[in-house]
């Protein structure tokens, strides 16, 4: 049985909040300096290259890239022979995310209650998946979720008559729909299956999954190219001022359903794809 104390997480994910929203990521950089090359409006290009700017300050000077500093969100995978000591995993997370947002100077988002609209003053609490797996290794996978491209997101229950061109429909739709209020390029995130809340996740967890990183399964990773293609043909482009760059990339995660159902979640990610992973134990 391996154990990882409480005051070690609390340090690691003090450390994820603040490179996270400083540190923009190999990946999402790379994707930054591609679209560059393939962007067909001056407009778009000028955009794509003062975002990689944007994110050369943020590094260099450890400051946000952007304003809004997100949700943390986490996906945990918990190994069965981890045990943590010296208190909860959820409040050692939460612990971590107060540290690391009042000492990295980063917005406070989060608020106690929809209705009161009353700020928590440290950005939590998280919002925290536990995924239980094999080993006795900890695994935090954590993501700063923006506010404005969060809001842009959808999901619906279409009938599996729909088929395959019924989600890519509804995905189209769901771009179209966001313009330039969700900030593009965008990481377009879908989840295809499981149930009413169970696709939702499977959208969000598909936006851990690096840039350019296709899924395992041919059928799937061939629908998220044909997706990539679709997406940019609309015009839309960096920051909605017109050009052929809407998404950086489309990642799509599915899973078994009910044989009356096609649950669909779209989650939309802005340009600042902000994530990390640590590996405890």
């Amino acid at each position: 049985m391996k154990e990882i104390s409480f005051a070690e997480i609390v340090h690691q994910v003090e450390f994820m909040c603040q490179k996270a929203n400083f540190d923009l990521g190999e990946d999402v950089y790379s994707a930054f300096k591609k679209a560059l090359q393939t962007e067909k409006s001056d407009t778009g290009k000028e955009i794509l290259s003062q975002l990689v700017e944007n994110a050369d300050i943020a590094k260099r000077d450890q400051v946000p890239m952007c304003q809004d500093t997100g949700t943390a969100v986490f996906i945990v995978e918990l190994g069965q022979d981890c045990r943590i000591t010296g208190g909860s995993l959820i409040d050692a997370i939460n612990e971590g995310v107060a540290k690391g947002y009042s000492a990295g100077y980063l917005r406070s988002s989060m608020i106690y209650d929809p209705l009161n609209r009353k700020n928590t003053g440290n950005n939590t609490p998280a919002v925290i998946h536990i995924e239980l797996v094999e080993g006795s290794q900890l695994t935090l996978h954590m993501t700063a979720k923006g506010g404005g491209a969060e809001n842009m997101s959808s999901l619906k229950m279409l009938k599996p008559s729909d088929g395959v061109q019924g989600i890519k429909d509804y995905v189209l739709d769901v771009v179209k729909v966001a313009g330039p209020n969700a900030c593009p390029p965008l990481v377009v995130g879908v989840g295809i299956g499981g149930n009413f809340e169970r696709c939702a996740y499977l959208a969000k967890k598909s936006l851990f999954r690096p840039i350019g990183v296709r899924h395992s399964s041919k059928e799937i990773a061939d629908l998220e190219e044909e997706l990539i293609q679709q997406i940019n043909r609309l015009g839309i482009g960096p920051q909605g001022m017109g050009g052929s760059t809407t998404a950086l990339d489309v990642k799509i995660e599915s899973e078994a359903c009910h044989i009356a159902a096609l649950p669909v979640a779209v989650n939309l990610n802005c340009h600042a794809s902000r994530h990390q992973t640590v590996q405890m134990g």
